[in-house]
């Protein structure tokens, strides 16, 4: 049987706290499902002010460990996949020109933007509390539009991870703006298989609806935090039939921009 998709590049472990297995579990895993190129993406440390620590991340004195697990996994599984190194990562305008620099000179081959929080984490609200704050969908467009700008992204995972409950015609007003702005910046959108398993607001129709007719490209990434995720199930078929349905761009594999200063 053909695999449904060769490549995922959303791929968590154990670093980033909220995940479980070894890189080398994922990796036999990907080999298992039939998948030539896993790209690992977990959470990337960020240089917060005053201690403070986001528990959804590895420490960045973990940083080392992680770089060294997934190239020690790279060279043990090379006759069978294609294993990249790189991290998913929020945008905070505060702190993000450090972190590329210390991201840069760690050699990783790319970065997926994950929106998680508004403004500087510290300082702002989870993109995905549901709220009919206009502002804050603005503050969320605003934000995820300004990173990729910078052109350091090679992905945009969980786009409507932003959970908005106003009205659908300020949704689509705001939402077009982000997806102009992607499509602009040569950016592909994801159609989240986590979101799928644990009927999240994402993937969302709407979105895709507002997506397509602007020529956006998707492409479909796991989100794996289990090894198992990444064995073939029922929420790719879906992620598929939501493809289809809504008429999407879908494409394998995407450009890796490498980040540099």
């Amino acid at each position: 049987m053909e695999p449904l998709i060769t490549a995922n590049y959303h791929t968590h472990s154990k670093y980033c706290r909220h995940a479980s297995g070894e890189t080398e579990d994922y990796a036999n895993a990907a080999v298992e499902a039939g998948l030539s190129t896993l790209g690992f993406s977990d959470h990337t440390p960020y240089p917060f002010p005053d201690g403070y620590y986001s528990n959804f991340r590895m420490f960045p004195g973990e940083m080392k460990d992680y770089i060294a697990d997934v190239l020690r996994c790279k060279e043990r599984f090379s006759d069978k996949l294609d294993i990249r190194l790189g991290y998913e990562v929020e945008y905070y305008p505060r702190h993000f020109g450090a972190l590329v620099k210390t991201l840069a000179a760690s050699g990783c081959d790319y970065l997926i933007l994950g929106q998680h929080f508004t403004k500087n984490e510290y300082d702002g609200e989870y993109s995905g509390d549901m709220s009919d704050s206009v502002q804050k969908l603005k503050t969320y467009v605003d934000q995820v539009s300004e990173a990729l700008e910078t052109g350091l992204f090679s992905c945009l995972c969980h786009p409507e991870l932003i959970h908005f409950a106003g009205p659908d015609e300020i949704y689509e007003e705001q939402m077009t703006r982000l997806v102009e702005t992607a499509v602009k910046t040569d950016t592909p959108l994801e159609i989240n298989l986590r979101g799928l398993k644990f009927h999240a607001q994402y993937p969302d129709e709407l979105f895709m609806d507002i997506a397509a007719p602007l020529g956006a490209e998707f492409i479909i990434g796991v989100d794996a935090h289990d090894p198992r995720d990444l064995l073939p199930g029922k929420e790719y078929e879906q992620a598929l039939e939501l493809a289809k349905k809504h008429g999407l761009c879908l494409i394998d594999r995407m450009n890796l921009k490498k980040p540099v200063v």
